[in-house]
């Protein structure tokens, strides 16, 4: 890098030695001064080309109902929270029925849809222990209407069985002949 006197010389100029250290101290000091016009003239075209932006942006406002917008925003808003709740009260819906149907396989019962009428499923829903409180009222349930559960001691079913004496496939013959000769069928 040159330094301010060999550039001076190359143009033909010359300082005198006793005024160098002036001179120098005015250079740098006006180097000082057009670093600081450089900077500022740098920020005010930035600030130049942020307002040209924001400007370009309002102008694509103009002609904009900012009532209308605001009720869009607010319909906006109520459709979200009704959204959120509506989906709230389906993870709950969905909790409770796998709740009841979890009791309903623990209580044996034969058909849920039969056991659901004798349920205060209103209740049951606003109940704080609902696990508990379902458990309880199908207890209720199948104490009074105990044929919609079945028995944990339901006895074993026997058939007739005939002993070797009796020709069971002949009495089935005699009857099958009896009925076609009533409905005149041979």
């Amino acid at each position: 890098m040159k330094n301010i006197f060999d550039i001076l010389s190359g143009v033909g100029l010359t300082v005198p030695e006793d005024k160098k250290t002036d001179f120098e101290a005015a250079f740098n000091e006006n180097y000082k001064t057009v670093n600081d016009y450089i900077k500022v003239k740098t920020a005010r075209d930035n600030f130049k080309s942020q307002l040209d932006t924001a400007t370009e942006t309002l102008k694509s406002f103009e002609g904009v109902d900012v009532k209308e917008l605001q009720s869009k925003v607010a319909s906006l808003t109520t459709d979200l929270a009704n959204s959120k709740a509506d989906y709230e009260s389906k993870l709950a819906e969905r909790d409770f029925n796998d709740l009841v149907s979890a009791a309903a396989q623990k209580f044996k019962a034969k058909d849920l849809k039969a056991v659901i009428p004798f349920l205060d499923v209103e209740k049951l829903k606003g109940s704080k222990n609902q696990t508990a409180d379902i458990e309880s009222a199908f207890e209720q349930v199948k104490k009074d209407k105990a044929y919609l559960f079945d028995d944990e001691k339901a006895p074993k079913l026997v058939s007739y069985t005939s002993g070797p004496d009796q020709n069971t496939n002949n009495a089935n013959t005699k009857a099958n002949d009896a009925l076609r000769s009533l409905f005149g069928k041979e």
